[in-house]
């Protein structure tokens, strides 16, 4: 895995791998994000009612794992992705308590022009047990030869 925040955007090339964030999913931290997003859907709080669903248990918010795509992203970028990076993605299988969730991105494209940088990652979320709970693209404007940090 490449740290990307020793390079200057001159230096960044197609195929270099971004720092993963590795995350354990916790009943605890669902609950937490049900109260910041105000999203109390008993799929994701009540263990009991979530027991009787096809789920056959809690399951995390989308967006909370989302934000550990985004937390990847911010941790190379910085501002540049915070003031306009944007996502594209499929979930694919639901995180659940006991769940540790990895992040995974490499750089897929880079559109060079004359002061800004266009940069197109992909990225992966992926459990423990090797499957996919996000796949997508992530993109970011930068300013050429800026550090990423």
């Amino acid at each position: 895995m490449t740290d990307l925040s020793m390079y200057r955007m001159s230096q960044l090339s197609v195929g270099m791998n971004l720092p993963e964030v590795r995350k354990e999913i916790t009943q605890p931290k669902i609950n937490l994000y049900a109260e910041a997003s105000q999203d109390f859907n008993p799929i994701h709080i009540d263990e009991d009612f979530a027991r009787k669903t096809a789920a056959g248990g809690t399951i995390a918010h989308g967006m909370l794992v989302l934000s550990y795509v985004s937390q990847m992203m911010t941790n190379v970028f910085g501002r540049s992705w915070m003031a306009g990076g944007r996502l594209n993605v499929r979930f694919k299988t639901p995180a659940r308590p006991g769940d540790t969730v990895t992040v995974n991105g490499k750089i897929d494209r880079l559109d060079r022009q004359e002061e800004r940088t266009l940069v197109m990652c992909e990225v992966i979320c992926s459990n423990q047990n090797s499957e996919t709970i996000i796949t997508g693209e992530a993109r970011v404007e930068v300013k050429n030869d800026e550090n990423i940090d």
